[in-house]
């Protein structure tokens, strides 16, 4: 109780500064209600922290608070953003940024007010006339050669958030030491220091400018025009959740020659509330509804979904049925990467020095096929950031040629150093036409990987712990899982440990190694004889730890799919045990 009527007193002296004049009077009312109110918590969960930089940025709840998404914690991410630009690039004559934004509630607000603030601070904004997606923002940042970017999105959150990712020069999310530099400078920012008062002269207004040079070159990412040519009917149905896929990704199809995509017309309307779903993540069978209502409907070969920033892509296609089934993140991840790799090496596209990139969590299938096909494949830190580090290394040496993660992210190009969900809507389409092509649907693709390279089923648990009780809870969790870890994953013993904190390898006999990353990360994962393997991490966006579970079997033939599924549902129910879930 002591310890709460601490939190609570720490929390009111910070809120009592958000009511001095430097905040608006809609702020102030709000914060004061949050003092006066007997009920703590708002007070609590809007002040117990400031809103930091994670694997995706900054993210938050929008309202008043140093804890929620507003112009001033923007403002100060900002102004702090510009002064750590103007001291990296001092001898620069003109420093300059693209600001970007999604659909979402006061995403417009914010961008607007981060382009004045940089113009404010002599850096020159160049600002997207609307919404625009995530790797669009990438791209221009190189395009422009600008030295940063800002976009305004919180991807698939829930509406209630918002979020800010900062972009570097290579048009890739900011990484160390950046990130911290940028930090250092935003924790020694003052409400006061803020310039909100922008420099129309250095705020240039973007849009069809970049979307074409985007577009055209997307389209070079195309593998086989020939099958497009032949499938150039192939019926399609795509939804962007009312986000900023909306307009980007039909106009990609049309321009890599399919001509039948039916848009779910519900969802093609651009809001931030998200009226036809509960949560626009295309991770959730729910927020495809709409989408198989009128897949069924047209008999679609295809139905292809993007996130309200479209930089993720999830899919459904038709069983051996002709049933309606969910493509998953780590399926969707396995199938570009298998036909990016055989589709190159049977037009002769393939070269040695080419490359894959996978996160640590996604699915080893991929490495499989890696190895099969004598082609380098990396792994790396979950977040997308992790995946263009690997491009820039190898930059002018390797060629990257695709990458992603289970979460529904994928990049085929090197252009854009974030995930695509335009590029990965137009070469999904390309696959199923080659799949269509060849007498087959995406699902008998996906059986066909299975076949050559084993069976795997992924399964991700979310645990949610809103608030500074769960972040102080899942914090516990990780300190539980170092010091008493399980003895087995499901009958499975545990041969390998790695810990990514302590960056060691620890063989069942004791032995250790050191693990080559880039830096140290909090997340283990455990790696049995038969294939099973265990990852688990805090979220770096939500109040949330992540379990991602892998499980192998053998399949003979397709017919045998729905046993192998049986069979690791049963083995994923012994693993959730084991970890005391």
């Amino acid at each position: 109780m002591e310890n709460n009527q601490t939190l609570i007193a720490e929390c009111e002296s910070k809120a009592k500064q958000w009511l001095s004049p430097a905040f608006d009077l809609e702020t102030r009312t709000a914060v004061e209600s949050m003092i006066k109110n007997e009920d703590k918590t708002d007070l609590i969960e809007s002040f117990y922290k400031d809103l930091e930089f994670g694997t995706g940025g900054l993210r938050g709840i929008m309202g008043a608070g140093s804890n929620r998404m507003n112009i001033y914690t923007v403002g100060m991410a900002t102004q702090g953003f510009a002064n750590y630009l103007k001291r990296n690039f001092k001898n620069k004559e003109q420093i300059s940024v693209v600001v970007c934004h999604d659909c979402r509630n006061n995403s417009r607000l914010f961008a607007e007010t981060v382009a004045n603030i940089f113009s404010a601070n002599g850096i020159k904004a160049y600002l997207f006339d609307d919404l625009r997606p995530t790797p669009e923002c990438s791209f221009a940042i190189r395009y422009l050669k600008a030295q940063a970017g800002v976009n305004i999105t919180a991807s698939h959150n829930p509406r209630e958030y918002n979020g800010y990712k900062a972009y570097w020069e290579d048009g890739a999310q900011v990484l160390a030491p950046h990130d911290k530099g940028i930090i250092d400078e935003v924790n020694n920012v003052k409400v006061e220091d803020i310039k909100f008062d922008g420099n129309k002269e250095l705020i240039q207004i973007i849009g069809e400018d970049i979307d074409k040079p985007y577009l055209d070159q997307v389209k070079t990412i195309c593998i086989d025009p020939e099958v497009i040519k032949h499938q150039h009917d192939l019926k399609i149905v795509y939804t962007p959740l009312h986000g900023a896929g909306r307009v980007m990704i039909p106009r990609s199809l049309a321009l890599w020659g399919f001509d039948n995509v039916h848009c779910v017309k519900e969802q093609m309307i651009k809001d931030g509330n998200f009226p036809t779903v509960d949560r626009p993540n295309p991770e959730f069978a729910e927020a495809l509804t709409l989408g198989l209502r009128d897949a069924k409907e047209l008999d679609a070969d295809i139905l292809m979904a993007s996130d309200p920033d479209a930089d993720r892509v999830g899919m459904a296609c038709k069983d051996s049925n002709g049933e309606w089934v969910l493509i998953n993140g780590n399926q969707t991840c396995l199938i570009f990467l298998w036909y990016i790799i055989t589709n190159r090496q049977a037009v002769g596209k393939m070269k040695p020095t080419d490359f894959i990139v996978k996160t640590i969590v996604t699915t080893e299938v991929i490495h499989k096929i890696a190895e099969k096909q004598h082609v380098e494949m990396r792994d790396c830190y979950t977040g997308f950031k992790w995946i263009a580090r690997e491009i820039a290394l190898s930059e002018g040496k390797q060629q990257y040629i695709g990458g992603g993660e289970e979460s529904y992210g994928f990049l085929a190009e090197d252009f854009v150093r974030d995930k695509d969900a335009v590029s990965a809507c137009s070469l999904l389409a390309e696959i199923c036409a080659y799949a269509k092509d060849h007498g087959k649907t995406l699902y008998d693709i996906l059986m066909d990987i299975y076949l050559e390279y084993g069976y795997s089923k992924e399964f991700t648990i979310n645990v949610e712990r809103p608030g500074k009780s769960g972040a102080d809870e899942i914090q516990q969790m990780m300190k539980d899982f170092r010091s008493n870890p399980p003895k087995d994953l499901g009958g499975s013993v545990i041969e390998i440990t790695k810990d990514y904190q302590s960056l060691e390898l620890t063989k069942a006999d004791g032995s250790k190694e050191k693990l080559d990353m880039p830096e140290t990360s909090n997340v283990l994962q455990w790696f049995c004889a038969d294939g099973t393997k265990v990852s688990v991490r805090p979220s770096g966006t939500e109040p949330k730890i992540k379990f991602y579970l892998e499980v192998k079997d053998v399949m003979n033939t397709a017919a045998e799919y729905k046993l192998c599924e049986e069979r690791a549902e049963k083995k994923i129910e012994a693993i959730k045990k084991s970890l005391r879930l």
